[in-house]
């Protein structure tokens, strides 16, 4: 089941980078990237407390702060950085680039959260680095 919710989100992901790049047009990137936060900030709240999960937040630990803001606070910082290369790049560039996240995020679960690598891992890492530096170059 959790394959069908990536992919979802693969859609959506894709989705983002054209509309932003539509989106941005003229205007600044990092107000874009605000204007943005925005409606995330009401759709994800909206979810919450559509599903009556609000009263979670009375369990969260100093960790589940700690870690989520950081999460945070990292995720702000990718679309900042994604929109100003979206402003200045096309999309068939950036939005492959960006997926080097992917072989990031593999690299750090192995070192960080000690999540064992399988070859068809490691050659889907693999593919994933080699597109983005054909990309760039």
């Amino acid at each position: 089941m959790w394959w069908i919710y990536a992919l979802l989100s693969a859609v959506f992901a894709a989705c983002t980078a054209l509309l932003a790049k539509i989106g941005i047009k003229g205007i600044n990137s990092d107000l874009a990237t605000a204007i943005r936060t925005l409606f995330i900030l009401l759709i994800a709240w909206g979810i919450v407390f559509a599903r009556k999960e609000a009263d979670g937040i009375t369990l969260l630990s100093r960790n589940n702060w700690l870690f989520l803001g950081l999460s945070g606070v990292a995720t702000g910082l990718s679309w900042i950085f994604y929109f100003k290369a979206l402003q200045l790049g096309k999309v068939s560039q950036v939005a492959p680039v960006d997926k080097l996240s992917v072989a990031i995020a593999i690299l750090l679960s192995a070192l960080l959260l000690h999540e064992v690598i399988t070859l068809k891992i490691l050659l889907g890492a693999l593919l994933i680095i080699g597109g983005s530096i054909l990309i760039i170059l």
